[in-house]
């Protein structure tokens, strides 16, 4: 059975489920392509604008679009006060509605294993970064055990029930993505493995962060009274906590670059 998409409908409650998460890692493959400021950016998947912050806040873009399929998205993004001179535009990351040369870096934060083509996602990017100029993305090892909320979707299984997935979620393997680099033309490619932790105040914290956001708070949202509270109670028993302790997760996402050749 194919599995629901994953909706983004909420910026805000995005923001707290994988906003924190984003910038965790955005900070990391930030400061590892080490952009030079005065740069024309592109954020292709921006969402609610957590990683567009990062980049205005410590790059110095010369400008910056910000991209993304979800309006209600886009809408949380625009409100930011630190994001008002970003343009933000709803559209398909397989069809970037810009010219050749555009831009002079472009980033997929968190983004891939949503495409549902990649490499054509990959290759709308090529386009429109400018020869010499750098294409990259970073993403959760969803194959590998790296996604943050892996426990809860285990829990969810355990029950006889799966949170959505996304499209592509082999596309965020090193492997996988060397590929998708090598394959677009892209010099200079290299990449590497980020690994980050997140802790919640108790587990009241992480399980309100879980039920407010997308993927398993979809599945959870559909779900009866009485097996809402029994995966809470797996849940709270696989993480063995007290109800006022902190608990901490782990996440782990892959990082890729390249330089867009001369054409």
């Amino acid at each position: 059975m194919t599995s629901e998409p994953i909706r983004f409908t909420d910026g805000a409650a995005y923001d707290r489920f994988m906003g924190v998460w984003s910038r965790l890692a955005g900070q990391e493959f930030l400061d590892w392509i080490a952009p030079e400021h005065g740069q024309r950016w592109l954020d292709v998947g921006c969402g609610n604008g957590a990683f567009t912050q990062m980049i205005v806040e410590q790059s110095e873009p010369f400008s910056i679009v910000g991209i993304d399929p979800s309006e209600a998205q886009l809408a949380f993004a625009r409100q930011q006060p630190l994001l008002q001179s970003v343009d933000f535009v709803n559209g398909d990351a397989m069809a970037l509605p810009f010219p050749e040369d555009a831009f002079d870096l472009a980033v997929m934060p968190l983004v891939i294993f949503f495409v549902p083509e990649p490499a054509q996602g990959l290759a709308e990017m090529v386009r429109v970064v400018a020869p010499g100029g750098t294409v990259a993305a970073y993403a959760w090892d969803m194959e590998g055990g790296g996604f943050p909320y892996q426990i809860v979707n285990e829990t969810l299984s355990a029950v006889g029930r799966s949170a959505p997935n996304p499209p592509s979620a082999g596309s965020s393997r090193l492997d996988v993505l060397g590929d998708l680099w090598t394959t677009a033309g892209l010099n200079g490619i290299q990449s590497k493995a980020i690994d980050v932790e997140r802790t919640f105040a108790d587990f009241d914290d992480l399980w309100n962060t879980v039920l407010g956001g997308p993927s398993a708070g979809q599945t959870l949202a559909t779900m009866n009274e009485e097996d809402v509270s029994r995966v809470r109670e797996l849940l709270r028993a696989r993480l063995q906590t007290a109800g006022s302790s902190p608990i901490t997760l782990s996440g782990r996402a892959h990082a890729i670059r390249g330089t867009v050749p001369d054409r």
